[in-house]
């Protein structure tokens, strides 16, 4: 017997049977009594004919694609938007539909990263810096010290975490956070190169150029003492006012510190905010 269409339709079922508990073909065609051809045979053409359960999908690759480019020509519309926009190019289907086709796509919602807003100019000097830039070594990038004032708030202010709760609890006390007007906050100075980081500052007044150089003299100096002890080093720091002052740059002149040109706007370049 070496057909499967002599194969009865018991057999059929005990080859089934057996195929889905682990067992070997030799050990199958033994059991059901008939060659090995014969069960090889009727397993692979189950598995090529097998149907797929599930509902048909009620969209073309026409409507998919459309659909794709309608979420790449603006990714900040909302999914009513996105459904409204995909309906009037003819396409019938519901906004669950919409949202799952999304998801096959590989499409989430999420919360867009924030990057500054960089004008044309801006953009050329960032490039024209990542091309002087993008044959630096290690060992050059290594003799770097990165520094930037940042920001912290001590309480949450208007932002903070969400909430999990139930229609009807907007209101609950459980469920309210307390608002503050003017959140506390400290401004920290700090500093980092591949060789570890240098002491923060935490500063009690507003940065001008006085009391940035005096962040210098005591703690950028000493910190560059620690990581690099007599060994060259470059300074680099963002084009703040205070930063950027005559008098600053009078100040890394009589110092003999080179400075690391930088391009404005640029927070993103800076190594020590990831």
């Amino acid at each position: 017997m070496g057909k499967t269409d002599d194969l009865t339709v018991v057999q059929k079922m005990t080859i089934d049977t057996l195929h889905k508990e682990g067992k070997t073909q030799k050990v199958i065609a033994k059991e059901v009594g008939c060659s090995q051809i014969s069960v090889s045979k009727h397993i692979n053409r189950e598995a090529k004919g097998r149907k797929r359960y599930g509902r048909k999908m009620c969209t073309s690759n026409g409507d998919n694609r459309t659909l794709e480019r309608i979420v790449k020509q603006n990714p900040f519309k909302n999914v009513g938007e996105i459904h409204k926009e995909w309906t009037a190019a003819g396409v019938s289907a519901s906004g669950t539909t919409m949202h799952r086709c999304m998801q096959d796509m590989g499409f989430s919602c999420c919360i867009p990263c924030v990057k500054s807003l960089l004008n044309n100019r801006q953009r050329q000097k960032r490039l024209a810096w990542a091309k002087d830039k993008k044959d630096w070594t290690a060992a050059e990038w290594s003799k770097v010290m990165f520094s930037d004032e940042s920001k912290f708030c001590i309480s949450l202010g208007n932002q903070g975490p969400r909430v999990w709760r139930k229609r009807g609890e907007a209101q609950n006390p459980r469920c309210v956070r307390s608002s503050i007007k003017f959140p506390q906050s400290v401004m920290v100075w700090g500093a980092m190169s591949s060789a570890g980081v240098g002491p923060l500052c935490f500063l009690r007044s507003k940065v001008n150029a006085a009391v940035y150089q005096d962040i210098l003299e005591h703690f950028m100096l000493p910190a560059a003492d620690q990581l690099y002890e007599d060994a060259d080093f470059i300074f680099q720091q963002d084009l703040a006012p205070a930063h950027s002052a005559k008098a600053t740059s009078t100040w890394f002149k009589d110092h003999g510190i080179p400075v690391l040109n930088w391009p404005a706007n640029s927070p993103d370049l800076k190594v020590i905010l990831y």
